[in-house]
């Protein structure tokens, strides 16, 4: 038997023009009912056809009050950059809880990008010891430049940023993007990532995950009460940094220890089980306090109810606005 789905294109998703306080809301809403227990989220299973490249299924059902279900099927290969595609691509079905069918299917590109930011923004928030001034964005692509938007979202008083890419080109486009939207921000171009680290508040971190990075980021290069942020898996942060802070935190612990247990990404000195000190949904439930002394390193893999979550905005978003197509499956 038919029934209508609505499908929202990107440009669709882009028309809806959603906050980055909306995504924030709607992110940290998904992560105080996984921290009371109220949300189904197993790991990503995958498949990896290309050596650094993934193409991972998200499922996730976040229940309480929300009571939304769906699924992401997203990729990555870095090595798209060079054949000007994206480097994450993907589509997410939102399923209807009551019945199981598909309520929409949409571009995953916006979502997978915005929810990053704000999964790093609130980081911010919980672990910061005051306002922040000054951070660096270590990367500076797309993840580089929304983690900046969701940072400077919840912080409006941040006065500078400190920009590192190994790609120099990078440095141009990202300043006159962020700069039309945030006109008070300073940007300053470091030509080494020590320098660019230098001082700062919060380092956020933004490569390419790799099979085998270099971790080039040491501890030295910071000072002793910095936040990290990494949303690059273990690329950039060097474990003398993930292994050696006053706390460790990840979005999601369960995911963590499954990535980790199968002996690719966090190995050789991140902390296994007992060196969490929590993940992102026991701060946001208030089960742990928030630490804002020391160095504090924030490790956010992405997890699925960020896009669920998302989803669910979108959704209501579009359906108020009467923007899409609807399609009979």
């Amino acid at each position: 038997m038919a029934y209508d789905v609505l499908y929202l294109s990107q440009e669709d998703v882009k028309s809806l023009d959603v906050s980055m306080k909306e995504v924030i809301a709607a992110v940290e809403k998904g992560l105080v009912l996984k921290g009371e227990g109220k949300v189904e989220l197993p790991p990503k299973p995958g498949v990896h056809p290309r050596k650094d490249c993934y193409i991972h299924a998200m499922p996730c059902w976040v229940g309480g009050e929300v009571d939304m279900a769906g699924v992401k099927w997203v990729a990555g290969f870095p090595g798209n950059l060079d054949k000007n595609l994206p480097y994450n691509n993907g589509v997410f079905c939102l399923n209807d809880t009551d019945t199981g069918v598909i309520k929409a299917i949409m571009d995953a590109n916006w979502m997978t990008t915005w929810r990053t930011g704000a999964a790093a923004a609130l980081g911010a928030k919980y672990f910061s010891a005051e306002a922040p001034k000054v951070v660096s964005v270590i990367g500076l692509g797309t993840i580089g430049r929304i983690v900046l938007r969701g940072v400077k979202t919840l912080f409006p008083g941040l006065s500078s940023v400190k920009l590192y890419d190994p790609l120099h080109t990078q440095y141009e486009k990202y300043a006159a993007e962020l700069g039309g939207v945030f006109p008070d921000l300073r940007f300053e171009r470091s030509k080494t990532m020590e320098e660019a680290c230098a001082d700062s508040d919060i380092v956020a971190t933004n490569a390419p995950i790799l099979e085998k990075p270099e971790r080039p980021l040491i501890k030295s290069w910071l000072k002793p009460d910095c936040l990290c942020i990494a949303s690059d898996y273990d690329a950039t942060l060097h474990e003398d940094i993930a292994g050696g802070g006053k706390i460790f935190c990840c979005d999601d612990r369960g995911q963590y220890l499954w990535t980790q247990g199968h002996g690719v990404y966090f190995q050789n000195g991140y902390p296994s089980e007992d060196g969490i000190y929590a993940d992102l949904g026991d701060i946001a439930a208030s089960k742990k306090p928030p630490v804002t002394d020391g160095l504090r390193v924030c490790v956010f893999m992405g997890v699925a109810s960020h896009d669920v979550m998302t989803a669910g905005l979108l959704y209501k978003k579009a359906i108020e606005a009467k923007v899409g197509q609807w399609l009979k499956l």
